[in-house]
């Protein structure tokens, strides 16, 4: 079926509904890309047998038959965006694109603002362009307006933090986030969501450099390697003296045979000056104490989870749901272990100081892995605005 035409009000040209244009504006409008791509999608197929609608019946359909009332102020930021002019954005490179609220709603996202403060001041700003009937502006010149309507609206400390996140975007150190936590807790899902925040397009699970691992030496030289980190100890052949328990013991053994690909990996982007998050049951808190060297690297490390065990077997069960080949039910017959192994993990955490991060919601843990980059970033800054912004 061909796809439905959108006519534009503003000059009667025809063009595909396109679901990626559609994402883009809801994300401009404040939406996570995620909820904007599920709108989209819906929309597109509400649409299947429509030939031919119009901008303002497109929104219209969009605001009322696809968003909540928990979405009202998507709805409002998404009702302005009709048929508004364009303002160029000279780059550093010399080309120019134009406006993003989504883009620039990103940036500040990255810098520590909730979604709702960071849309909001992204559309307050191009209102403010559109009213003063600005059509061009450089990079510098816009920083510095962010910067002086952070100030104004939000406070110093929102305005230095957005600085301090400028300084280091245009700094060619590199940024390595770990973020542990055993099975349940979200650690893909909260990887995924602050690598789009900081714009890190790097990210490697510990579990995906075990299934490598384990493809390459066989059982009968590192039988710890070949089972779930809460099962290891069943592989060795006697009680570890000391005073770890065995679950513990199986657990480190494994975890430190995965720190010699982690190490390789990250090793290599902190050569190639590269940003990276890691993720994985692997990385508990004291694990590859020297990961950075001598290098200049920003290293941030916390520790995901889930304190309601009613909780955390619902997500285990949510997992199976979602990709069976998990064994859901393997890992609910073994919850113990697992509680067992988060337990551990937050104790090592509390004991080195690492961030604890508590995953009840996915958009506030996010939030606090960011903050936690903004407050290390901030321990080493003393510039200025001039100094930033040029």
């Amino acid at each position: 079926m061909a796809k439905t035409l959108v006519i534009q009000c503003s000059n009667s040209a025809r063009v595909p509904f396109l679901r990626g244009i559609l994402t883009r504006s809801l994300q401009d409008a404040g939406m996570t890309f995620e909820d904007a791509f599920a709108v989209a999608s819906r929309v597109r197929d509400g649409l299947r047998d429509t030939d031919e609608i119009d901008t303002v019946e497109l929104r219209n359909y969009v605001i009322h038959q696809h968003l909540t009332e928990a979405d009202a102020d998507v709805a409002r930021r998404y009702e302005e965006q009709r048929d508004v002019p364009a303002v160029l954005v000279h780059l550093s490179d010399g080309q120019s694109t134009p406006y993003s609220r989504g883009r620039h709603r990103m940036s500040l996202e990255a810098c520590g603002l909730s979604l709702d403060d960071a849309a909001e001041v992204a559309a307050e700003i191009y209102r403010q362009l559109i009213e003063r009937g600005v059509a061009e502006i450089s990079i510098p010149q816009m920083k510095r307006l962010t910067y002086a309507h952070l100030t104004e609206h939000l406070g110093d400390d929102a305005a230095r933090r957005y600085l301090v996140w400028e300084e280091f975007r245009h700094s060619d150190r590199p940024l390595l986030v770990l973020i542990g936590g055993t099975t349940g807790t979200g650690k893909s899902t909260l990887a995924t969501r602050v690598a789009h925040q900081l714009d890190i397009v790097r990210t490697q699970s510990t579990d995906m450099l075990r299934e490598v691992m384990r493809t390459m030496i066989p059982p009968r030289v590192t039988p710890a390697l070949h089972c779930s980190s809460f099962t290891a100890w069943e592989t060795l052949p006697a009680p570890v003296d000391g005073d770890q328990p065995q679950l513990v013991s199986g657990y480190l053994v494994q975890a430190e045979l995965v720190a010699v690909a982690g190490e390789a990996v990250i090793g290599r982007a902190l050569r190639e000056r590269v940003s990276m998050i890691v993720e994985g049951v692997h990385l508990h808190p004291a694990s590859m104490p020297g990961i950075a060297g001598d290098t200049d690297a920003i290293v941030v490390r916390a520790v995901v989870a889930v304190l309601r065990p009613p909780e955390l077997k619902r997500r285990i069960r949510g997992r199976g749901k979602v990709a069976p080949d998990r064994r859901a039910k393997r890992y609910l017959q073994h919850f113990d272990e697992i509680w067992d192994v988060q337990s551990y993990l937050l104790d090592v955490a509390d004991a080195e100081g690492t961030m604890i991060v508590i995953n009840d919601d996915v958009d506030v843990a996010s939030r606090e892995i960011v903050s936690l980059v903004m407050d290390e970033l901030l321990t080493a800054f003393n510039g200025t605005p001039e100094e930033v912004f040029g």
